[in-house]
Parts: structure tokens; C-alpha cells; sequence
């Protein structure tokens, strides 16, 4: 199969093969018909399968041969992604693929100032991909309608739940006109997203080129057991012994965040670091260093799991695990992208073990074990397995009392100094998913 067969017209074949596409991926194959022939569509796609050029393809080829001419102030589609670093990743690829159209592209986000962005808008755009609250902000201050509007495309939807955006998309969607496509696309598909699909998509189309919720099988993933206090420790060791050149880490604080590039930049490690506190521009001059391998060691939160494309990235590096499981999907898919290989690694303490446990029950895999010496933790992480159960050691029974007095007296419950104390278990942050108000919708 190839991308003519598809359907494409010349100038966006031309592109591709610029970029060195050359036979179209799974997700690309299926969808970029189905959204030629105007149909809603959700489709779930291991992240690094091409989903961009899924719907970014056919979306410009629409927009190219039909529709009348982008008014002041207005978009034609509007793509929206959870963070920035996402909207601009997408944007790149938008403006590459289009490079031979007469279309107009543009970007809009938080954390920069509202006036260019606005001065931008008034000529219009053929595409705009924003980040909700930005969205959201534009069009209370009368400098975007949507009346034009005729594709909307949700991107990795699933995060934007996690992030609290429920109330943000809610509004969008009383935004929005009633005719229109939309289009929605994520790595994983949760019941919540199900849910939203069934409010905002009208008889979509729906796509699943690999098992749910299963990390690629191109990423060698592995566990350490280690204590909390040793972490860094551990990771600097790891560091060291495996010769490691250029690392993403995750951690799940911005706290941590800083507390490890501190650390790391105290023994002469060339090491940054990205969260939600630091301005936009930090962030990605932060990114540019890395992806240029001026920088050894880029440390982030969850704000860098989507939207970072580096190419031939050898390892990711789970410094803690995330809260919920699936952005451990999206955080090991940094590497082992468009068939090459990666490597993964969690260090992993006592208090993490139901976060695991998640982790195995959702990617449908017990996660292999490697105690590294020297490094053995004090407080044991029980066995998991992916049936989503926790292996607890069984305790000792108690010392049977002792008649008479002279012993010691109402000493608690006797535990060895082996057990430990089971784990608080890990509580999944209940996501709000909006409700909308769906009057009957137009047929297309």
C-alpha cells in the first residue's frame, strides 16, 4: 500500500516524500480514507504509529478542495491537545505536510502573552491548534469564532480528562456548531473517553490497530526495586555503569523535578528539567538543548509525556511511577518510536507497589524484576503479577503470651523486622467526565 493509493493529491505526496514517508502505518492506512469520506471517526494507536499524519493528512486535503475561504477571526478546524508541547509538535508536522497548500496554520497556548496570538487571528487560519483554557480565552475576548469551523480533531482526549479539562471541553462543545466532524484520537481509550465519544462523535468510525492499552513491544522495559532515600542514588549509579548519553526522566513532582536536576547538576552532570511552574520559553529551550544533545539528562513531569518527539531517544528513565497508569503508555512510548528500539526502566520503592500493580494489570504484562547490588531494598517491594493482585509476604504469627509477670506488658501487635506494613494503596483521581447537552444533531 502506499500513500497514492489512499487517495492523496500530489502536493501533500510531495511533501511526504520530502519527509521520507513511505508506506503509510496501520492507523494511517485506516483512517486517512475514513476521514475523506467525512466520517466521524475515534481510533486508538500505540503513541510513535503516526496518528498525527492519521488526521492531519485528509484534514488538509479537505480543507484544500472544498470549502469557501477562512473569514477574519475564524478557523476551519481547530485541533486541541492537553499541553503545549503537544500543540506544538503537532503544529510542526500540520505545517510540514502542509508546505505545498495555499493553507494558513497557527498554534495557540498558555504561558506566553494573549496579544500576538490575537493579532494573529485576525486574517483568520485555515487550522488552529490550541490548548483548551487558550481556546477558551480567545473566544470570550471576541478574537476567534468558530461559526466557520468544519473539523474539530481531539487529541490524546484521554489526558486532557486527567489534566481537569472536563469543564473546559464542556464549554467548547456548546462552542462548536452542530454540523461539523470530529475527529478523536488517543494511544489509549479509557471507559470515561468512551463516554465523551458517545456526546460529542455522531456514528463515528471506530479504529484499533493494536491491543488496548499495550506499550510497544519495540521498548525493553524492566523494574529495580530500591528504597525511596536512594533513588538518586541509584539512578546516578545506573548512570554511571551503563555509559548512558542522553536520558529522559520522569518524576512526579515539580518538586522532584528540581530536587534531582540539583543533585544531578552538583556532580558536574549537564542535567535540565521541565514542569508546569517554569515559563514557556525555559521549557523549550530546555527541549531544544536536549533534542540537541547539549544536554545529557532532561528531567520532566507528566507535562512531557505527550508532545515530545526525539528522534532515536535510547532510554526513558521512571525516577517515580505515575499515578495513573496509562501515562506509563505514553511516558515509555518517548522511545522505541517508528520502529526503532528503546529501553525503559522504573525504580521502584515500597510505596509504589499498587502503582505497579496498575501498570502490569493495564499493559497486560508482569514487568521484569533486576535487583541491581549494593542497592537491595530495606523495606521489600511485594511480587506483582499482571492479574493486577499484590503478593503480600505472609507475616509470622504472633509470639504466644507468657504467664506471670516480670515480662513487658501490652506491647502491640509483635511484627517481624523483616514485614512491612502494606502499602497505602494508590487512588486513582476521579475524573470528571462532561456532560453535554445533546439536542438531536444535524445529519451531515
Amino acid at each position: 500500500m502506499t500513500f497514492a493509493s489512499l487517495g492523496l493529491i500530489e502536493p501533500l505526496l510531495r511533501a511526504l516524500e520530502t519527509l521520507g514517508y513511505q508506506t503509510p502505518t496501520p492507523v494511517q492506512a485506516q483512517a486517512i480514507p475514513a476521514v475523506l469520506a467525512g466520517r466521524d471517526l475515534m481510533a486508538a494507536a500505540q503513541t510513535g504509529t503516526g496518528k498525527t499524519a492519521g488526521f492531519a493528512l485528509p484534514l488538509l486535503q479537505l480543507l484544500t478542495m472544498e470549502g469557501p475561504k477562512v473569514s477574519a477571526n475564524s478557523a476551519r478546524a481547530l485541533i486541541l491537545c492537553p499541553t503545549r508541547e503537544l500543540a506544538e509538535q503537532v503544529h510542526a508536522s500540520v505545517a510540514e505536510y502542509a508546505q505545498h497548500l495555499p493553507l494558513t496554520t497557527y498554534a495557540v497556548y498558555g504561558g506566553v502573552s494573549i496579544n500576538p496570538q490575537m493579532m494573529k487571528l485576525r486574517k483568520g487560519v485555515d487550522i488552529l491548534v490550541a490548548t483548551p483554557g487558550r481556546l477558551i480565552d480567545l473566544f470570550r475576548q471576541n478574537a476567534l469564532k468558530l461559526n466557520q469551523l468544519q473539523t474539530l480533531v481531539l487529541d490524546e482526549a484521554d489526558r486532557m480528562l486527567d489534566l481537569g479539562f472536563s469543564e473546559e471541553l464542556a464549554n467548547i462543545y456548546r462552542m462548536l456548531p452542530k454540523k461539523r466532524q470530529t475527529l478523536l484520537f488517543s494511544a489509549t481509550f479509557s471507559d470515561d473517553i468512551r463516554l465523551l465519544a458517545s456526546q460529542m462523535l455522531n456514528d463515528p468510525l471506530s479504529i484499533e490497530v493494536s491491543p488496548r492499552n499495550v506499550a510497544a513491544n519495540t521498548v525493553k522495559q524492566w523494574v529495580v526495586p530500591v528504597d525511596k532515600k536512594r533513588k538518586a542514588e541509584l539512578f546516578v549509579h545506573l548512570m554511571r555503569k551503563g555509559r548512558w548519553k542522553q536520558v529522559l526522566v520522569f518524576a512526579k513532582t515539580r518538586n522532584g523535578v528540581d530536587a534531582l536536576v540539583d543533585k544531578l547538576q552538583g556532580l558536574g552532570i549537564n542535567a535540565d528539567g521541565i514542569h508546569g511552574d517554569k515559563p514557556q520559553a525555559t521549557r523549550q529551550r530546555a527541549l531544544d538543548r536536549f533534542k540537541a544533545s547539549d544536554v545529557q539528562i532532561l528531567v520532566a513531569t507528566d507535562v512531557a509525556a505527550r508532545g515530545l518527539d526525539i528522534e532515536d531517544l535510547p532510554l526513558v528513565v521512571n525516577f517515580d511511577l505515575p499515578i495513573v497508569a496509562e501515562d506509563y503508555i505514553h511516558r515509555i512510548g518517548r522511545t522505541g518510536r517508528a520502529g526503532n528500539t528503546g529501553e525503559a526502566i522504573s525504580l521502584v520503592c515500597a510505596d509504589e507497589v499498587n502503582m505497579l500493580s496498575a501498570i502490569e494489570m493495564l499493559t497486560r504484562q508482569t514487568l521484569t524484576r533486576k535487583m541491581e547490588p549494593d542497592f537491595e531494598p530495606e523495606h521489600r517491594v511485594p511480587d506483582t503479577d499482571a492479574s493486577g493482585q499484590v503478593v503480600k509476604k505472609p507475616k509470622k504469627p504472633k509470639k504466644p503470651k507468657t504467664s506471670g509477670g516480670g515480662g513487658k506488658r501490652n506491647l502491640g501487635k509483635w511484627v517481624d523486622s523483616g514485614d512491612v506494613a502494606p502499602a497505602e494503596p494508590s487512588i486513582k483521581p476521579v475524573r470528571k467526565v462532561p456532560v453535554f447537552n445533546t439536542g438531536p444533531r444535524k445529519k451531515k
